[in-house]
Order: C-alpha cells, then structure tokens, then sequence
C-alpha cells in the first residue's frame, strides 16, 4: 500500500486562502459534508476543514476534522490536482446530532465516501 502525506503545503491554512476559496468556488453538498471547490495554480490539491461550534464540543469538533483529513489523504491520489478544497459539516446533520444529545459520529467509511462523491460530482458538472 503505497504512504500518502499531508504536507502543510497542501493545506489552507490563513483566512485569506479560505475566504479566496468561498468567493469564487462552486459549492455541492450532500447529507453529511459540504464542498466548496476552486481552481489553484499550484497545480497540487489542497484542502482546509471548517467545523462549526454548532456540531459539538471540542473533542467532536477535532474528532470529525480528522476524519475529513485523514480521507482527503488517503485519497488525494483519486481527486483531481489544481483545485483548493474547503470541507464542512452539513448544518442539517449538526443541527440533529444536537437535539439527539446521543452524538454518534459518522465513520470514516461514511466521510470518505462523503467526499469523493461530491468530488466526483462537482468534476462532471
């Protein structure tokens, strides 16, 4: 199985790379993620997370961060270069794991399948 990294080069990091991102990006969303897609010069993908106090505490919020994280790694070789990526949480999944209070997280199956398919769907388009 081949190793894939996630250099900070392939990361938004500053406030300025995500707000060029939501500005001039096309959004697709599905029940538990949403993407926000924008072309890049770097001729690399990148990728930034935004998770919102709205879909729970601290520990839920840097737990779902690392599942978005640890999908686009393992699969930055099936999405496509030259695009900066920006993934949240749907609100509508937010929004009822707060009113269940019995919080179960998606499964990283879930966020990976989540992910390439809103990818897959935005490059179609």
């Amino acid at each position: 199985m081949k190793r894939f990294s996630f250099p900070k080069k392939k990361r938004l990091v500053s406030n300025e790379q995500f707000k060029a991102v939501l500005s001039r990006s096309r959004r697709s969303s599905n029940g538990l993620l949403i993407l926000y897609m924008a072309e890049n010069d770097c001729g690399y993908c990148r990728l930034g997370v935004s998770i919102g106090k709205s879909s729970g505490n601290a520990v839920v919020r840097n737990r779902l961060k690392r599942l978005l994280r640890e999908a686009f790694r393992q699969n930055q070789h099936q999405i496509p270069a030259g695009f900066d990526y920006v993934l949240m949480i749907s609100p509508r999944w937010s929004r009822k794991s707060n009113v269940e209070k019995n919080l179960k997280l998606p499964i990283f199956e879930q966020v990976e399948a989540s992910l390439l398919a809103l990818i897959n769907s935005n490059i179609k388009d």
